[in-house]
C-alpha cells in the first residue's frame, strides 16, 4: 500500500476499498454496540483532532473508524512540508464537524506504524475506515486539492461502508476548541501566497512568495512554498506519457530529464526524480549541467532539507561533482 500522488489527481481509488459489504457489516455491528453500551468500548473520541501512537492506533483509530472515517497524518518536528500541510488538516476537520476525524502520528516515534502502512516520505496522509485503509496522498497540497479528497473520502465512507460520521457533540468540542484556542497572527504576505495557490492561480502564489522572500531571504516556509508553488506550475499543462517518453528516448536531453523529474516529484516519486536529476548532473557538462544541479536543489526544497531522502540525494550529487 503506497501513498497516493502528490498532486492528488488520483484521490481515493474506489477499485481499491477491499470486501467492502464485510467491512460495512462490522462498521454496523460496532455501531449497534456502542448504542447498546454508550459507556463500553473505545467511547467517544474526546476531540475532533488527536495524537496517537502505536499503543493507542487500535483503540483510537481503528474502532473510531466504525463510526466515522479517521483521516491519518504522519508527520515529524524536523518536516518542513509537514509544518504547512497540518494546519491546513486540523482546520478542515474541524470544519467537516464530525464527518471525519483526524489522527497525528509522530513519524520518529512510531517506527512500526510508518511501516504497517508503507510510508515512504512525509508528510503522508491515509485514512481508515471501518478497519479499511486507503491512501490518500503525499506531500503538502493546496486546500482546495485536500478539501476535494475529503469530500471523496466522506463519499466513499457513506456509499460504501454505511458510515456518516458523528456529528452532535464532536461537532460543538470542535467549535469550542477552535474558538478557544489562540489565533496565530497572520502574515498579510504569506496569507496572499496561500489564497493564490488555493485557487489554482499558480504564477501568483509564485510571485506572492517571492514578494516574502524578497523582504526576509532566509523565509523557511516561503522558500518551501516558493518551490511546491513552482513545481505545480511547471507540471500543470504536461502530458505525463508524451515527457515520459521523451525522457525515455533521449536519456542526454536535459530538458526532457527535468521535466520528467518534475512529474516524478508532483507524483509523489521522490527518489525516482532525485536519481534521475544525479544521473543528468553526472553525464552532463556546462550550463546542462548547472541547470540540471540547480533543478534538484529547487526540489529539495520541496521536501525540506532535513528529510532522509533529501539527505541521501545530497550526498550523492556531491559524489558526482566532486
Amino acid at each position: 500500500m503506497q501513498p497516493r500522488n502528490m498532486s492528488m489527481s488520483g484521490v481515493v481509488d474506489l477499485s481499491a476499498v477491499k470486501a467492502a459489504g464485510e467491512a460495512k457489516q462490522k462498521a454496523e455491528q460496532a455501531r449497534a454496540a456502542r448504542s447498546a453500551d454508550p459507556g463500553g468500548g473505545a467511547g467517544a473520541p474526546v476531540s475532533l483532532v488527536f495524537d496517537v501512537d502505536e499503543a493507542g492506533f487500535e483503540a483510537e483509530v481503528l474502532q473510531r473508524s466504525a463510526e466515522v472515517p479517521v483521516v491519518i497524518d504522519f508527520w515529524a518536528e524536523w518536516c518542513e512540508p509537514c509544518k504547512q500541510l497540518s494546519p491546513v488538516l486540523e482546520r478542515l476537520t474541524r470544519e467537516y464537524a464530525g464527518r471525519v476525524l483526524l489522527a497525528k502520528i509522530d513519524a520518529d516515534k512510531n517506527q512500526m506504524l510508518m511501516q504497517q502502512f508503507g510510508v515512504q516520505g512525509i508528510p503522508a496522509v491515509f485514512a481508515v475506515v471501518a478497519g479499511q485503509a486507503l491512501p490518500l496522498f503525499q506531500g503538502a497540497a493546496p486546500e482546495a486539492q485536500i478539501r476535494q479528497t475529503l469530500d471523496q473520502l466522506i463519499q466513499v465512507s457513506e456509499e460504501r461502508f454505511g458510515i456518516t460520521g458523528v456529528q452532535g457533540a464532536l461537532a460543538e468540542e470542535g467549535d469550542e476548541e477552535a474558538a478557544e484556542a489562540p489565533a496565530a497572527p497572520e502574515d498579510p504576505a504569506l496569507a496572499a501566497a496561500q489564497e493564490a495557490l488555493d485557487s489554482g492561480d499558480l504564477n501568483g502564489a509564485v510571485q506572492a512568495y517571492k514578494n516574502v522572500l524578497s523582504d526576509d531571504p532566509g523565509h523557511t516556509e516561503a522558500r518551501v512554498g516558493l518551490a511546491m508553488a513552482e513545481l505545480l506550475a511547471r507540471v500543470q499543462d504536461l502530458d505525463a506519457q508524451q515527457v515520459r517518453k521523451e525522457a525515455a528516448d533521449k536519456p542526454a536531453d536535459v530538458a526532457a530529464q527535468l521535466r520528467a523529474a518534475d512529474l516524478d516529484m508532483a507524483g509523489g516519486h521522490v527518489e525516482d526524480a532525485f536519481g534521475r536529476l544525479v544521473e543528468t548532473v553526472k553525464r552532463s557538462a556546462g550550463d546542462d549541467r548547472e541547470t540540471a544541479r540547480l533543478r534538484l536543489l529547487e526540489l529539495f526544497e520541496v521536501i525540506g532539507a532535513e528529510d532522509p531522502r533529501v539527505v541521501t540525494a545530497r550526498s550523492a550529487l556531491a559524489r558526482v561533482l566532486f
